[in-house]
């Protein structure tokens, strides 16, 4: 006779990730949450893909298809149903998700900046003339060039550890690095935060997303709006509706940050030229009190503004990893 399963055994959920080391570490992070909000009643099984995105590990995205080559895998699994959920690292989210899917949550941002990494120099300005530096990411490249013309610019491509590998084997002087995945691997130390101010992150750097698909359980939905964060979402939203105005497959030098400013929400969004010589920014700001859709419409409002500064004169170049 079949033991009958009992009432009390947590409900498992298949949850998608790509398996480099920091979206593992971003991975174990929701599963655990995921298990404390819904008192143990689901447990996550992580299952990891090897994106068509972190096979290139020489050229710019653009070259391949963009920033959607670190989701499509996960996409598919997630559309066919032999996933419950994935969790990504939402910058590399493209703007719109597929038919059928979802966000759920957006867990407490992590440290949004860049963090300038050198084995000779402790900052951008400190580097001699001339200096490499390795990044595969089009806005960085064009806020260094602003700030450093005379560097030599070299494509940088690889997760956290192969790009540490690589500025360690003097393939260049310097590389940025988010101090949001710094910070998760437990290698912050090794970074020198640039502020915010100095250098305008990436619309949604340090922020996860869970995504699920819009026919997913109530037990699974109820979770996660439980490990939600309201500031986290709130970024996501002005950040990224912001990102989709301007430039939806993420084909131009773009950075933009939601401040909190006590009783208001302030956004800064930039767009610059790859050699950095030429930038449009805008800010604008929206109560506290906002909805999303308001948040949202003040992402538009900014892009917007950028885009009447610019009069069709914005650049279209590359990818913004």
């Amino acid at each position: 006779m079949t033991e009958k399963k009992s009432a009390s055994a947590p409900r498992t959920v298949r949850l998608g990730t790509r398996g480099s080391p920091l979206a593992l570490a971003q991975a174990h992070q929701i599963a655990a949450s995921l298990k404390q909000a819904s008192a143990g009643a689901l447990e996550a099984e992580i299952v990891t893909f090897t994106t068509t995105g972190d096979k290139l590990t020489s050229e710019r995205l653009v070259n391949s298809g963009g920033k959607g080559l670190f989701t499509r895998e996960l996409d598919e699994s997630l559309s066919e149903g032999s996933l419950d959920l994935a969790v990504h690292s939402l910058k590399d989210v493209p703007s719109l998700l597929p038919p059928g899917q979802v966000f759920a949550a957006f867990p407490e941002r992590e440290d949004p900046r860049d963090g300038f990494v050198s084995r000779t120099a402790k900052s951008l300005r400190d580097l001699p003339q001339g200096a490499r530096l390795g990044t595969a990411s089009l806005r960085r490249e064009a806020q260094a060039l602003a700030l450093r013309p005379d560097l030599q610019v070299i494509t940088f491509r690889g997760n956290v550890q192969t790009r540490l590998r690589k500025l360690e084997e003097g393939q260049a002087d310097a590389t940025f690095l988010a101090m949001a995945g710094l910070s998760r691997l437990g290698y912050a130390d090794l970074a020198a935060p640039i502020p915010v101010t100095d250098m305008l992150p990436a619309a949604a750097q340090g922020i996860i997303g869970v995504v699920i698909r819009d026919d997913a359980g109530d037990d699974l939905r109820a979770a996660l709006a439980k490990i939600n964060v309201t500031k986290s979402e709130a970024a996501a939203t002005a950040e990224r509706a912001f990102l989709t105005m301007l430039d939806g497959s993420c084909r131009t030098p773009i950075a933009a940050h939601l401040f909190d400013e006590g009783d208001t929400w302030r956004l800064t969004g930039e767009v610059l030229s790859p050699a950095g010589d030429r930038r449009w920014a805008a800010t604008g700001t929206a109560p506290k009190a906002a909805s999303m859709a308001q948040l949202a419409q003040l992402g538009r409002d900014v892009a917007s503004e950028i885009r009447a500064g610019a009069k069709g004169n914005l650049p279209v170049f590359g990818d913004e990893r």
